[in-house]
């Protein structure tokens, strides 16, 4: 359905064609027939404005995958041994939202109880570089730069209930901040270092065991975009667009 610039709907569909001219409508008077086929006007354009902007909304909404061939940028050098030298990029509708460079093998470790992973707490992963200002699983901004991603469990208390079907989080930290890679941070030193918002809450991304194929990026539920990768023989997913609402 289009409509001109006078108001007049130029095709209808095929089950009528409806003229209405806005400008000749008595919407004021009492005849029943004018304002009946000015409110279906209005409706029907109302119905087809909505339909575009979803449409828009969606196609804004797409993140692709992208390799990286050449080493984060900045990286320390204490971390250049450890830090596999390609990556990946996740681009969204703004351009890049996320570049992430794993570790060349992470280690495994014993699996907390209700994780997924079998990973040590404050494991090194890798590394994530925002190119712009980001945000993470809380919807807390992150400022453009280079951090460490490292693995934790969210606690098992009231104030957690819900947050995540698994426990499985990657924290983010300043590489400046984290200056060896081998270190094993535990839970409240990884949650001190990782405030990086201005909030009481450290920066988080959720981890999952990947469902699809790695690597790729591919939209989870409503909202969530699920990175999958394969790091040596550990498959991983970070939710890297989305935020928990609760």
């Amino acid at each position: 359905m289009f409509v001109k610039e006078n108001g007049v709907f130029q095709r209808a569909g095929v089950t009528q064609l409806v003229e209405c001219d806005l400008a000749k409508v008595d919407v004021a008077g009492s005849n029943p027939v004018s304002r009946s086929i000015f409110f279906a006007c209005r409706t029907a354009m109302m119905k087809t404005l909505l339909f575009l902007s979803c449409s828009a909304l969606a196609f804004a909404q797409q993140y692709k995958l992208e390799a990286i061939s050449t080493p984060a940028p900045g990286l320390p050098a204490a971390y250049a041994s450890a830090i596999d030298s390609k990556g990946y990029r996740v681009t969204g509708p703004s351009g890049p939202w996320c570049e992430i460079w794993f570790r060349k093998s992470i280690p495994a470790g014993a699996k907390a109880q209700d994780a997924v992973l079998p990973i040590a707490q404050g494991t090194l992963l890798g590394v994530v570089r925002f190119p712009a200002a980001g945000s993470d699983r809380r919807g807390q901004s992150i400022k453009p730069g280079l951090y460490t991603l490292r693995y934790s469990n969210y606690p098992v208390d009231g104030a957690h209930q819900g947050v995540a079907p698994q426990r499985d989080f990657g924290l983010l930290t300043p590489v400046g901040n984290d200056a060896d890679p081998n270190a094993t941070p535990d839970f409240d030193k990884l949650v001190a270092q990782s405030k990086t918002s201005g909030t009481a809450h450290a920066a988080v991304l959720s981890l999952e065991a990947p469902s699809g194929a790695t690597p790729s990026v591919a939209k989870e539920g409503d909202s969530d975009w699920v990175l999958a990768v394969k790091v040596g023989d550990l498959s991983i997913g970070i939710i890297v667009v989305g935020a928990y609402a609760g």
